[in-house]
């Protein structure tokens, strides 16, 4: 055999059904692969079919005259359409010759039987090596008898058969060798036929003894789809299947894959390719014996038969090898219920099995049918899977490869078509734009890097960032951005742009969903939410600048999202992500009514306060604050309470209260002569901050009270009032014994009199980026469901 690499090319009967067939086999054989490929074919169409009606007349004592007479006419009728002159010639006198042959195996088929079954194959051989000949390919026909050979149990003997083979190669040099199918020869000498779908596994049992790289079985199917196309409209093809995979799928009765094609590709690296002889041009099934990253197949039985263990779970399972042992095929095994699962077809041998072994009658329960999902990752799936099973379904029996359930027969259509729905249909995909990469924008891409693929199997779709947005520069890449390496890319990509080129190009994508995360606190950004929304791109902000504005625009914005079903989560703008929102959702929608809400809502001053108490000037606070990077840039941004006073008014308007910023009362901590400096001046004239400091604190003090900025907002009656502020409070109050840097929001309601204390880091990059990442999966599952 030659040294180079080699392939098998099998076609089955329904790839050779008629002359037309045979043609297009011959075209596939002059343009794929190399001049010493082996080729194994079944017989023609139904001749197979025909020869075994043969043994059952004459065995029955019938005549068989007629049945004899159409078969011949079949097989002469292929020659005369696809041969000429001498060769015609000549196959006709071999056909005829073995057809003089029958009646007298016929009268002695229980000798005979392998002779006549093979005869399909045979004639199959000669006509396709003539065909190819004819068109100047070199090829000869080859009974496999003539080399390989094989025990009792239909496994080949590597060694001798090889060494045939060989021997046939050096033969017939850089020939087509066309080969039957489905017949081998026993260590006697004797015909030996391989059984059900015997030519499938005779072409892979032959590449291994060929040392092949690969086998293709050519058939009338593209190859191995997700779930049977002839049942679901959206089935698509598997281009890839681990060798693991397509075993189980084998397991459970897969009509294109079948368990003992297999077996040779277990001990014998070679790869196996389902494609369809009648559009070679169309993608095709792989099976390799890694994993891959295929989709899950969703495959089904109609009707399978529960065969009861009167034993225990570890006498199930012993009698469920027993079974495969003498060649009864089990679907599945449910230990703890001690049952073994069969097909309708193996059913009643495998009860007789099961009573001989048990020595008492088996109880057999029919009407149920399976459906399965196989994949390397099924176990990511199992939950997905356990949700659609109804009250009557078995329970889910789960591996590392497959996940399996019976039903009752009537629900196999409908939960097959779930399942392929829910876990083997295309994942919904999400493309993600972040507008901010800075601080937080910053952490939040690390956060993301890290738990991307965890997010997605969990959530059970796909997440891809596809555009970042910088302050000047932006990257969009359609096909998703590698996040671990956003920085050095958007270094080499990112280039100049206007926000509302960039949405449309997004919007342009491929993707089920956009959702834009700002993580700015750019109010250009905010003013263009409404173009987002009119573009179908779903909003997180932790940027305040649109939850705070004109309450028209905010307003505008809620229409919007209610008109287009889209969703805005903004928990990252309040508190950092403690569940304030939350809080507030559940309160009303249980029917209570929040009356007032106090708080420190912001860390920076909540530091500050909690380490003033005269020990230090103020300002020196402020500029210790600076320095450990508690502070804005510009410690006024802080100072001034505007940021608490948009918290405050976004909390108002979530509570449905329609409010404009101006509605809520501020007191700055900047004196109105600092204000309009420039920082450096600021700074330069910061200890102006302490004297009216001091005289605050001292007032407080006078009354063995505590010092604090608070947010506060209450109504009674529909007067509202709302306001940021110092303000004193006793020693013991909640917000008093705040520790340094904590928020809190102490709400009142109808229910909660005496309020319900939410507290906890209120700022901080990798808190705020994760109350994004919150918001991210919160729209997502959404969207999912």
């Amino acid at each position: 055999m030659s040294e180079q690499s080699r392939c098998v090319h099998k076609f089955g009967g329904s790839s050779l059904a008629d002359a037309d067939c045979y043609r297009r086999v011959a075209h596939i054989l002059l343009t794929q692969g190399k001049s010493d490929d082996l080729v194994v074919v079944s017989a023609a169409g139904k001749t197979t079919n025909q020869l075994i009606e043969l043994l059952s007349l004459a065995h029955n004592g019938r005549s068989y005259s007629a049945e004899l007479a159409r078969l011949q006419s079949l097989q002469l009728g292929l020659i005369e359409r696809l041969l000429l002159g001498p060769e015609a010639l000549q196959l006709a006198d071999k056909l005829n010759k073995d057809i003089d042959k029958l009646p007298a195996w016929l009268a002695d088929a229980s000798h005979h039987r392998a002779q006549v079954q093979a005869l399909g194959e045979l004639w199959s051989s000669r006509l396709l090596a003539a065909l190819l000949g004819q068109l100047g390919v070199n090829a000869h026909a080859i009974d496999a008898r003539d080399f390989l050979v094989v025990n009792q149990q239909s496994q080949p003997n590597y060694r001798r058969s090889r060494e045939a083979l060989n021997a046939l190669c050096v033969r017939y040099p850089s020939s087509r060798l066309v080969i039957t199918g489905y017949v081998a020869c026993n260590e006697q000498g004797q015909a030996q036929l391989l059984g059900r779908n015997g030519s499938d596994y005779s072409a892979t049992a032959i590449g291994a003894i060929a040392q092949a790289d690969c086998c293709t079985i050519w058939t009338d199917v593209e190859g191995v789809f997700n779930a049977d196309p002839n049942l679901l409209v959206d089935a698509r093809l598997q281009q890839q299947l681990s060798l693991a995979e397509a075993n189980r799928l084998a397991q459970l009765g897969s009509p294109v894959l079948h368990r003992r094609t297999l077996e040779p590709l277990q001990q014998h690296a070679m790869a196996l390719q389902v494609r369809s002889s009648f559009t070679p041009e169309r993608p095709y099934t792989r099976i390799l014996a890694g994993e891959t990253t295929a989709e899950p197949v969703i495959t089904s039985v109609d009707s399978v038969v529960v065969l009861h263990c009167p034993s225990d779970a570890d006498a199930t399972a012993q009698a469920a090898e027993a079974l495969e042992e003498q060649g009864i095929a089990v679907l599945v095994s449910y230990l703890q219920e001690r049952a073994i699962v069969v097909t309708e077809e193996n059913a009643s041998a495998a009860a007789d099995a099961l009573e001989r072994q048990f020595m008492q009658p088996i109880r057999v329960e029919r009407g149920l049918g399976l459906v399965g999902l196989i994949s390397n990752h099924a176990q990511r799936l199992s939950g997905a899977f356990a949700r659609l099973l109804s009250r009557r379904a078995w329970p889910l029996q789960a591996d590392e490869l497959a996940l399996i359930t019976l039903v009752p027969m009537e629900q196999v259509a409908d939960l097959t078509a779930r399942v392929h729905r829910r876990c083997a249909g295309p994942l919904k995909t999400f493309g993600l734009i972040v507008a901010g990469k800075g601080n937080i924008g910053g952490a939040w891409l690390q956060q993301f890097a890290e738990y991307q693929r965890q997010i997605s199997d969990q959530l059970e779709a796909e997440l891809t960032l596809v555009a970042i947005l910088g302050q000047n520069r932006a990257w969009l890449e359609p096909q998703g951005i590698e996040v671990s390496q956003w920085q050095q890319g958007f270094a080499e990509h990112g280039c100049d742009y206007q926000l509302s080129e960039i949405i449309t190009r997004a919007a342009a994508l491929p993707y089920d969903e956009l959702i834009l995360l700002d993580i700015t606190a750019s109010g250009d950004l905010a003013l263009g939410y409404p173009q987002l929304l009119e573009q179908g791109i779903h909003l997180i902000s932790a940027n305040k600048q649109a939850g705070s504005g004109p309450l028209g625009f905010y307003q505008h914005l809620k229409k919007s999202l209610a008109k287009r079903h889209l969703y805005w989560r903004y928990n990252a703008t309040v508190g950092a992500g403690l569940p304030v929102f939350y809080a507030i959702d559940d309160l009303r929608r249980s029917g209570d009514t929040i009356s007032q809400i106090d708080g420190v809502f912001s860390g920076t001053l909540s530091w500050l306060f909690h380490h003033f108490d005269g020990s230090k000037p103020f300002s020196q606070l402020v500029l210790e604050a600076k320095a450990k990077g508690f502070t804005e840039p510009d410690p006024r941004d802080d100072l001034s309470g505007v940021d608490m006073q948009r918290k405050l008014l976004i909390v108002a308007r979530e509570l449905g209260l329609e409010l404009e910023l101006v509605d809520v009362e501020l007191e700055s901590l900047v004196p109105e002569q600092l204000q309009n400096l420039t920082v450096e001046q600021f700074l330069a004239r910061i200890d102006e901050l302490d004297e009216p400091m001091a005289q605050a604190l001292a007032s407080a003090q006078q009354h063995n009270q505590a010092l604090r900025y608070i947010a506060a907002f209450e109504q009674h009656g529909g007067e509202v009032k709302a306001k940021v502020s110092t303000a004193a409070v006793a020693q013991d109050h909640s917000l008093a014994t705040l520790p340094p840097g904590d928020n809190q929001f102490l709400l009142r309601s109808e229910h909660y009199p005496n309020g319900l204390v939410i507290q906890g880091p209120g700022a901080g990059r990798e808190v705020t980026a994760a109350a994004v990442q919150s918001d991210l999966v919160a729209i997502c599952r959404r969207l999912l469901h």
